[in-house]
């Protein structure tokens, strides 16, 4: 019997279509959470103004970002969450992120105070000590 000879061999090459796949995967999902991300703070509330403040300074910490609509209504991460539900997630995340996380109210500026205290209650009993409220400078707002 003979034994066939191939003259043009090839060496074995490595199939990229998963690694491609995968690849595309995790561009997909960090476009989708920084959208999400961008999208907690840019909804439209008319916040209240302040004439002292500071400018907010980005910083590499942590923070969450509690919307408080006019109707009383808590979004966390651009989910409705109740006062309980808020201060259980506070909570969560202050044990995942650390002794250094922020939280920053912004409120409609119609809101009532008792809507935001729950808030800053919540924050209070889970240890969190940074707390700021988002603001307009008065000649900013139109």
């Amino acid at each position: 019997m003979r034994v066939p000879t191939h003259r043009f061999t090839t060496a074995p090459r490595m199939n990229m279509t998963p690694m491609i796949d995968v690849v595309f995967q995790l561009i997909i999902f960090f476009l989708v959470s920084s959208h999400l991300a961008k999208q907690e703070v840019q909804l439209k509330l008319p916040l209240p103004t302040a004439r002292t403040g500071q400018d907010p300074v980005e910083q590499q910490v942590p923070r969450l970002t509690v919307n408080v609509l006019a109707d009383g209504t808590l979004t966390l991460a651009g989910r409705r969450v109740s006062a309980q539900e808020l201060a259980l997630r506070l909570r969560e995340r202050l044990t995942d992120a650390g002794p250094g996380l922020q939280v920053r109210i912004r409120s409609d500026r119609s809101a009532p105070y008792k809507f935001v205290e729950p808030i800053m209650l919540a924050c209070a009993r889970a240890g969190i000590w940074d707390v700021s409220f988002a603001v307009y400078r008065p000649e900013d707002v139109r």
